[in-house]
């Protein structure tokens, strides 16, 4: 099932997210009812610190990648929205980047400020952590919650815990940090988790209209996806060498019939990243651009021409116009 995409052709108003890589699982939709008076519909935001699964989880729920991935933290750098419609409820999924405290740089700044206008307007807010596991970064993200929104507790990769006796107490602990509406034990990659997921976040949302046709997946553009996809790219393949503060600027997007062709900069800070990138004979900047664009083939379903440049621009993460003028609220 392809991406209905919303404002297709439309410049992005921002650009590209963390956790492990993992395909979107695919939970069973049943038919709609015409009644809109029966219809549900609202905002869940998906929060938690960085690198905890965010991305894959939104991915799984929507059951397409609109979310990109990697092991980097700090790879979501957007409020990333997408949808899914299941029987009479419509939800609309809110991914954000993971709460930053270690740097407070320009683009950081823009980071944290996405994260707090994300969680004050929504129905649900799914608070993800690891299962078994806080620590401070976790910490800070959960003392910005608004105390007027239900929290529920998503205890992530639970699969991987061997000994599931010893989550009673940190259970207990948790409970006494927050009020937690729910505890959900879960896997993002496991389908049935995901279902689950589905039926106890329903009873949260409003009974209203659905707010977007129900085969909208994501608000983005496909100008947005094809940054996002570039970077993910870029993420994976030059790993912790790279600094996350790289970025991925479109130049152009043009469509000829089945043929998108599209031409966008990788911008780094230094000299010495720009090598990186390129590698030895250029080998692995068309690795990322191989990739990139056989992910955007599958994505639309077309035909893909995509070329890559990159350039440096010093200094342009701690510098708040430059920042802005790359697509960063």
């Amino acid at each position: 099932m392809l991406a209905r995409v919303l404002g297709k052709g439309t410049p992005p108003a921002d650009h590209a997210s963390p956790a492990e890589s993992a395909d979107p699982q695919e939970v069973p939709l049943t038919a709609a009812p015409a009644d809109p008076e029966s219809q549900r519909c609202g905002y869940v935001a998906i929060v938690g610190k960085p690198n905890v699964g965010k991305s894959t989880l939104l991915n799984a729920l929507v059951g397409q990648k609109v979310s990109i991935t990697s092991r980097k933290a700090q790879t979501t750098r957007h409020r990333i929205t997408g949808m899914r419609t299941v029987g009479p409820t419509q939800f609309v999924f809110v991914d954000t980047p993971g709460f930053q405290t270690r740097h407070g740089n320009a683009l950081n700044r823009a980071l944290n400020k996405t994260v707090l206008g994300a969680v004050n307007d929504v129905d649900l807010i799914l608070f993800v952590v690891e299962a078994g596991q806080f620590n401070l970064a976790d910490a800070k993200v959960l003392s910005l919650l608004p105390a007027n929104v239900p929290v529920m507790l998503v205890a992530n990769k639970f699969d991987l815990v061997h000994r599931r006796g010893d989550l009673a107490p940190w259970l207990r602990s948790m409970q006494e940090r927050h009020p937690f509406a729910e505890f959900v034990p879960m896997s993002a990659k496991a389908a049935k988790d995901i279902e689950r997921l589905f039926g106890i976040c329903e009873k949260y949302l409003p009974q209203q209209p659905w707010m977007h046709d129900p085969d909208d997946l994501t608000d983005r553009s496909e100008r947005f996806m094809a940054s996002e996809m570039v970077r993910e790219k870029l993420f994976r393949l030059t790993g912790d060498e790279l600094p996350y503060t790289s970025t991925v600027i479109i130049d152009k997007f043009e469509e000829e019939g089945s043929l998108k062709r599209i031409a966008a900069t990788i911008v780094v800070e230094r000299e010495g990243h720009k090598g990186m990138v390129i590698g030895e004979k250029g080998e692995k900047l068309k690795r990322i651009g191989t990739e990139a664009r056989q992910e955007l083939e599958k994505l639309w379903d077309c035909k893909v021409f995509l070329e890559l440049w990159v350039k440096v621009r010093s200094g342009w993460a701690d510098d708040d116009a430059r920042v802005r003028s790359f697509g960063y609220e």
